[in-house]
């Protein structure tokens, strides 16, 4: 999943940069409002995190630029104004949660992948199709097998962004550049047949059938090659 991190600190903004890209997010960062404003309009984000003190355009006056042209990427709030008041703000601007600094770190993690679940329809707690589940923590799979039993998957970092991704928009159909706008930052360097290989080598590790292919779509996750076999 492809975040957007606008922190003017710039000691907080590299830290949490760091720590959300090894939680298996391709993150961009912005430390002013305008380089922020813009790229959460001209860019393909799946989350963003928003401070409000920004140097340059108050935070809340970004969000609601972003809601008024109609953006509904989720945003969390990230800022050290934590009066009840602030947060009413907050969420009338169009914010869909507020954490207040100091903060934990798996605070924030955990409200950010409750955020994408949502925003995905998945209504419980983990991202699971048929006998396949996400692990999030440890950036795996799990294949609950009824005759062979638990079978644990290792994944890279780039697998494991692809799969969360197709399996939070199952039956969909993507291109290959919408799937690298969504598991990659902006500065990542990326070769024109990067998803394709990433696509062979998850066919290999789960099944060919899961992830299909439309001739001249794009790629695809059938749910129903996850589901228990008789």
């Amino acid at each position: 999943m492809r975040l957007l991190l606008i922190e003017d600190d710039p000691e907080l903004c590299h830290e949490l940069a760091s720590k959300l890209a090894q939680q298996g997010f391709a993150v961009d960062s912005a430390q002013t409002g305008v380089d922020g404003a813009y790229m959460g309009e001209s860019e393909p984000h799946d989350i963003i995190i928003l401070d409000l003190g920004l140097p340059d355009v108050p935070g809340l006056d970004i969000l609601a630029q972003w809601r008024r042209k109609n953006i509904a990427t989720p945003v969390l709030i990230l800022t050290a104004r934590g009066a009840w008041h602030e947060k009413v703000e907050g969420f009338r601007a169009g914010a869909d949660d507020y954490l207040t600094k100091p903060f934990h770190f798996e605070e924030l993690l955990v409200r950010l992948q409750a955020l994408i679940r949502r925003a995905s329809g998945v209504a419980g707690a983990n991202i699971v199709i048929g006998n396949l589940q996400l692990d999030e923590e440890s950036q795996s799979a799990i294949w609950d097998d009824a005759q062979a039993g638990l079978r644990h998957i290792e994944l890279t970092g780039i697998e494991f962004r692809l799969l969360r991704y197709m399996m939070l928009h199952p039956k969909r159909v993507f291109s290959a550049t919408h799937l690298v706008e969504h598991v990659y930052d902006f500065n990542d360097e990326k070769e024109s047949n990067v998803i394709e290989v990433y696509v062979s080598r998850l066919r290999k590790k789960l099944a060919k059938e899961v992830i299909c292919t439309r001739r001249g779509q794009g790629y695809y996750l059938d749910p129903d090659a996850l589901q228990a076999r008789p």
